[in-house]
């Protein structure tokens, strides 16, 4: 039996490619077969079907049968699955200590120094880019306000004000405590208004829902230090969290000049939260 275009999807979302894919589920309609019987039931080149087969193997989808020819038998689906997953928690884990363990050894002060004794010749346009994806976004905005030493100016809709206090609130509670004078703009809902209270224990938090004058500047926008900005370029709403896309920038004279002002701007008009 073959598999569902549906099915074979739902398998590629856990990191199995077309190869892998096709030859669990030929090897699954089997029990048990040869790669060159496999081969030919699922349009994979038999010259990449042993290393396909042992990618399986190392990752608990296929047992192999010693022998000639060598054969492979099938794990049972919920098996194999729950192998996968003890197996990509055991790599988190180990990769998680590793990186530990460089970030407290002496390598890490070495390109520390490269990118600081660098990172001055780099022209203010130079250091721009396309952050693609929400998650990408979010890690950006948890390293500006995390290195922010005066001002966190953050404009966000109803969903980023959510996400706001779902995600940084830790790191907007230590900036402030650090001195850090953090502003936020977002429209305060029946569904977001415990948020905003939460985050308004160690931020300003004003008000735009309603407000008069700024309806066309509603978006996603953080300024850091007058020195650095993100910008969401696509509709939270609209838009899958893989497909938002947002730009970063280091330029102080943009970010002075346009977006801080901007925010004023929006600042200035929105209503205080009680």
């Amino acid at each position: 039996m073959v598999a569902s275009s549906k099915t074979l999807d739902a398998l590629r979302t856990i990191g199995l490619n077309k190869y892998e894919r096709n030859l669990w589920v030929a090897l699954l309609s089997r029990g048990s077969s040869t790669a060159g019987e496999l081969s030919d039931i699922s349009n994979v080149p038999r010259s990449r079907c042993y290393d396909v087969l042992e990618s399986l193997a190392d990752r608990g989808f296929v047992i192999v049968q010693p022998g000639k020819p060598m054969k492979y038998v099938a794990v049972q689906p919920r098996e194999a699955l729950e192998r996968l997953k003890k197996k990509v928690h055991q790599e988190a884990v180990e990769t998680s200590d590793k990186v530990d363990r460089l970030v407290k050894s002496e390598h890490i002060k070495e390109l520390e120094r490269i990118h600081k004794d660098n990172i001055k010749t780099v022209k203010p346009e130079d250091l721009t880019g396309a952050l693609k994806g929400r998650y990408a976004m979010l890690q950006q905005l948890e390293t500006m306000m995390k290195n922010a030493k005066k001002t966190i100016k953050l404009m966000t809709t109803e969903n980023g004000l959510t996400e706001l206090a779902e995600n940084h609130s830790n790191v907007l509670k230590k900036a402030s405590e650090s001195g850090v004078k953090i502003q936020i703009a977002a429209p305060v809902t029946k569904n977001t208004a415990e948020h905003a209270k939460a985050l308004g224990k160690y931020a300003q938090v004003r008000n735009l829902e309603g407000a008069e004058n700024i309806q066309k500047f509603l978006g996603r926008m953080c300024v850091v230090d007058g020195e650095e900005f993100v910008l969401g370029l696509t509709d939270d709403e609209k838009v899958h969290p893989t497909q938002d896309v947002a730009l970063w920038t280091q330029s102080s004279h943009a970010t002075a000049n346009v977006f801080e002002p901007m925010f004023e701007h929006v600042w200035s008009n929105a209503k205080p939260v009680k």
